[in-house]
Formats: C-alpha cells, structure tokens, sequence
C-alpha cells in the first residue's frame, strides 16, 4: 500500500519526467501489469520515463531504449525491440550467464521442519502469522511466496528464535525447538540467510574472515577461549575460494567495503559451509546483479540436490517459480494454497496472493 502511495503521489503532481526506482518490488503480478500499462499510457501523453530495475523481463515490457551500466559504468545503450534479455544481461555481467539450474527428480528424505499452528504477534498488536502450519523434508525446497508485508518476516523470525511466539510448535527433526534460544536452534541444523545482509547477516566493521566464524568463535575456533587464528585463517581462504567471494584484501578486507554481491556470498558461503539440516534463504538476490544471481541460485539447489531442506522466502515470483519443488503462498499471515512449483504459474499464485483460496482459484477455472 506504501507503494501504491508513492505512485500516485507521483502521478498526482503532474510531473514530465517520472523516476520509478524498482518499482515493482512489493507488488502482485496483476498489479505490476497494470503498472505497466499506467507507464505506457502516460508516453502516450508524452511524460519521460525512467525506470530503474534489474527485472529484464520489465525492460522489454515498457522500455524503448536500455543503459546497462556495470559498476559505476556506462557498459552500452541499446535499442529494446532488438536486443534479447540474455544480450542485455551479458552486457550487465561481462560474460555469458546460464539461468538454468539442474533440478532431478530426488526420493523426499525424513522430515526436517514441522511447524503446527504457529502463530505470532506483529508490532502492531494484531498476528503477524496466524495458525500457520507447514513441513518441509530432506531433499526439496518449499517457497514461500507473497507480497512484502504479509508475516513472511515474522514467520522466519520465529522459527530462527529472533521473534517471539504466541502459540503453535517448530520442530526440527522431531526435537521441539519452540522455546530454545537462537544459539541452540543454530545447533540443531538451521542455517539462515536473512531478508537484511547488512541487520543480521554480517558486523560491517568486522574483518571478512571474522564474519566467516561468528557461528562458532567459542568452540571450532578457539582454544581454551583463545581464538585460533591458524585454522580461521585456513578456513576462511578455502571459502572465498570455494564460493568465489571477491574483496580487495582478501580475509582481510573490512566486510564494510565489499560490494552487496559479495557480502552475500560470504553469507551464503558462511551458512552452506556449516551443512545445515534445514536452509533458511530470504530474499537471497536482493538487489544483485544478474551474475550473483546465477551463481547464487546455483548454490541452493546444490543443497537441495545434496538432501538438505531448503525454505525460500522472497518477492521474485520468477525465483520462487524457477527453484521451488512446493509453493506456499502467505497473505495476511495465513496460507491461501501449498502448490507443486510445476503445476502452477504467475497469474494462479498473483490470485493467490491477492488473498483469494486455493479452492477459489482452481475453482474458477
């Protein structure tokens, strides 16, 4: 709603030239057509657009004439209606990027993550998740699809310890893990990549390779409380190595100065490495580039792949259709339908989440 407002102030002051800065990051499918037929209409009137997004799929949508630039460059200008999403996302990255990601077909293994009637409250007061259940097992990923806002946040919190419940239980592999504190749950098998890099992902003014150990300084780290520099300094080149994580010194460098890119694969790297029974990953290509994002995607199927639990939480429609074996669509911190990834599609989940049921939708048609 935020969002709508921002827009129609815009709209409203009848100005010429009109900037949309990721316009569409917290907004149904439906509602980014109808966006983009607002944008159309008002070229028609002869208002200038920019709009600035990493959603090739909207540039050859609405856009006449593209600039790709590439750290702080400018790479080229093209002409949309002749340039392809795959040339315009090689001119973003400087190499040829692969979005395919090799998903077999795996035999589901025992149950990792059971959540039975949780529900938790919001800072307004009201329930932020309500009487939610769900359960993931050893080799798929479920995604967790709906717009920003709809307990999505809360319900990663709570399973991770850093919320507060009201009622319900979380079990991970059949231990009861509803009232441990977050030290203990890491230690039952979570490992969580969260929504913000910057809160809770990673201490900016640490060094890269101190951000590497911030799980386990007080035991594989350390000896009789002294931290082991030899072993961190060995673990922490072979996982810039491993997950090509780029800085300028190294283990060194201050994790303040790395680019979003690589402070995200340092946090994926960091949570990977710790082989977690089940893998937390929330909006994990936020505001990265088509090359991360490849690379990234890369990795958590891996994980699924190895038999590892993954949970996806994130706003890409596009990444929760193109990772996820089973979809659970939130609104209002309720579920509105659990779908095979295969056997659905934008528009069905955009219904979805909208607030309409399952049993609505399907239905409908």
């Amino acid at each position: 709603m935020q969002q709508r407002v921002e827009i129609l102030k815009m709209l409203y002051r009848d100005a010429e030239i009109l900037i949309f800065d990721e316009p569409t990051a917290v907004l149904t499918p439906q509602e980014i057509i109808e966006l983009m037929e607002i944008m159309k209409g008002l070229v028609k009137e002869g208002k200038t657009i920019i709009l600035i997004t990493h959603k090739l799929k909207e540039i050859k949508e609405v856009a006449d004439v593209c600039t790709v630039l590439r750290r702080g460059k400018l790479i080229k200008t093209v002409d949309v209606k002749t340039t392809t999403e795959k040339e315009m996302a090689e001119l973003m990255v400087g190499r040829e990027v692969d979005f395919t990601v090799s998903k077999p077909e795996l035999k589901l293994g025992e149950q990792v993550l059971s959540i039975e009637h949780l529900s938790v409250p919001s800072s307004r007061g009201n329930k932020a998740v309500d009487d939610f259940s769900l359960s993931i097992r050893e080799g798929e990923i479920v995604g967790i699809a709906g717009v920003d806002g709809n307990g999505q946040s809360e319900l990663v919190y709570a399973i991770t310890g850093l919320n507060k419940i009201e009622s319900g239980t979380i079990k991970i592999c059949g231990k009861d893990v509803t009232n441990l504190e977050i030290k203990d749950r890491l230690k039952t098998g979570i490992g969580h990549v969260p929504e913000d890099r910057h809160k809770h992902g990673l201490v900016l003014d640490f060094k890269l390779k101190e951000n590497f150990i911030i799980h386990g300084y007080d035991d594989e780290f350390s000896k009789n409380g002294i931290l082991d520099f030899e072993t961190i300094d060995k673990y922490s080149e072979r996982l810039i190595t491993e997950f090509d994580v780029r800085s300028g010194q190294g283990k060194e460098t201050i994790t303040r100065s790395m680019s979003g890119g690589n402070q995200q694969k340092a946090i994926i790297a960091r949570e990977i490495d710790r082989s977690p029974k089940l893998l937390i990953v929330v909006q994990p290509t936020r505001g990265l580039d088509v090359g991360a994002i490849e690379y990234i995607h890369k990795r958590i199927v891996e994980e699924r792949n190895n038999g590892k639990a993954v949970l996806l939480v994130s706003f890409e429609l596009d990444e929760i259709l193109g990772l996820s074996d089973r979809i659970a669509v939130m609104y209002n911190g309720s579920i509105t339908g659990i779908l095979d990834a295969k056997d659905t599609n934008e528009k069905e989940l955009g219904l979805l989440m909208a607030g309409t049921r399952l049993e609505e939708v399907r239905g409908n048609d």
